[in-house]
């Protein structure tokens, strides 16, 4: 009977996309283990990656698009169609369309930046019939509460004198009422999921404008605009829809986006892993497997709080499935994860180098230490059935 491994990795930032590394991993096993099936669930966090890696996972395809950029030129975008069985699946990450990297570093302000893109994306995917749609918030440039994307699907942001709102999140604190007549009733026919940051709250000494307006550009100053926009935004989305965004969890993800899709979308937030997990079908997955190995940068005492290996090791451990973690590095407090579904950990580096040639070999690193590992383990296996006989 062959040998059935899952590879379920992260990407490696700044050396491999989750794609690569799940690639090289596969390559590893297969050098060891050359009759083993190999299956493979790249772990996305929704941001930049996040609708090739489910395309390319599902055998859909991606669909090309321009749409308005978040500093109001038009840029090319894309969105994907998600293949298998089931509802028509759009899949959409906020990045294509109003993120940081699409925001050139010398037009870096978050109070004029928009996510009218993002809008527009969902009205492509309902032109082509989309009955649901995932909404990946990661990596954004914007801070507009998701206004932009609002307006983009009908909804209107006036002020005291009934004129609409200028673009970006430092006019949000002059809004005065929220119009949602004209908003595409479409929405209310199609389940819509954002995979968000559960932590990211939308108002608050750790609302989205004060810990995330500074690295997106924004000025002290800015801050608090930003700020009192966020309030006054959340105000406005109550009375207009009876829903109190503020203290939801999540609703601050993506500059405030999740709570854009919440009010004007009708979008239920998800855990952005509990989410990618089961669009993923990743329990399936998990039930066909013999061995999951995953991977990350890093494997240190964070690792337990939302980071991939853990994420997928506790999935592993409650079918008895055991878990192999690869990482960059191995970093304090690494033991803890074993608390929490990992069964054995290694590093990728086998001796010391510079960080910028381990970025440039990420790919043979993990290709050998996932060869070595596979050894190691087929030894404990024949080890394993020499004690049985």
């Amino acid at each position: 009977m062959s040998l059935t491994v899952l590879i379920a990795p992260s990407g490696f930032k700044e050396s491999l996309s989750v794609k690569d590394v799940a690639e090289a991993i596969a390559r590893g096993v297969r050098r060891a283990a050359p009759h083993a099936v190999i299956l493979t669930a790249p772990m996305v966090d929704g941001g930049e990656g996040t609708t090739e890696a489910l395309i390319a996972a599902t055998g859909g395809r991606i669909v090309p698009a321009t749409v308005t950029g978040p500093v109001g030129n038009a840029v090319p975008s894309f969105w994907g169609i998600m293949g298998g069985d089931g509802p028509r699946t759009a899949v959409i990450e906020m990045a294509a369309a109003a993120g940081l990297s699409l925001v050139p570093r010398d037009r870096r302000d978050p109070t004029l930046t928009t996510s009218r893109g993002v809008g527009e994306l969902i009205l492509q995917a309902l032109d082509h019939g989309a009955e649901r749609i995932l909404i990946g918030c990661g990596d954004s440039g914007i801070n507009d509460g998701g206004a932009g994307m609002a307006r983009a699907l009908g909804a209107r942001l006036l002020d005291e004198q009934g004129d609409d709102l200028p673009e970006g999140g430092g006019a949000l604190e002059r809004l005065a009422r929220i119009d949602m007549t004209g908003l595409d009733p479409r929405l209310a026919g199609v389940q819509i999921d954002a995979a968000v940051n559960w932590h990211n709250m939308l108002l608050g000494p750790r609302g989205v404008a004060r810990v995330f307006g500074p690295q997106k550009g924004a000025t002290p100053d800015q801050v608090e605009c930003l700020d009192r926009g966020m309030i006054r935004y959340a105000e406005a989305i109550l009375a207009a829809t009876g829903k109190d965004v503020g203290p939801m969890p999540g609703a601050g993800a993506s500059g405030g986006l999740g709570a854009g899709l919440i009010a004007f979308a009708g979008a239920d937030l998800h855990p952005r892993f509990q989410i990618m997990l089961d669009y993923l079908d990743f329990d399936h997955l998990l039930g066909r497997a013999d061995l999951v190995i995953t991977a990350e940068g890093a494997l240190d005492g964070q690792s337990p709080f939302g980071k991939v290996p853990c994420e997928v090791a506790r999935r592993a451990a409650a079918l008895g499935i055991p878990t192999v973690a690869l990482a960059g590095t191995i970093g304090k407090g690494a033991r803890q994860t074993y608390e929490h579904g990992i069964g054995a950990y290694a590093s990728i580096m086998r001796r010391p180098c510079s960080l910028q040639k381990a970025i440039g070999g990420g790919a043979k690193l993990l290709r050998n230490a996932a060869e070595n590992t596979m050894r190691m383990l087929l030894v404990g296996q024949r080890l394993a059935d020499r004690h049985r006989a």
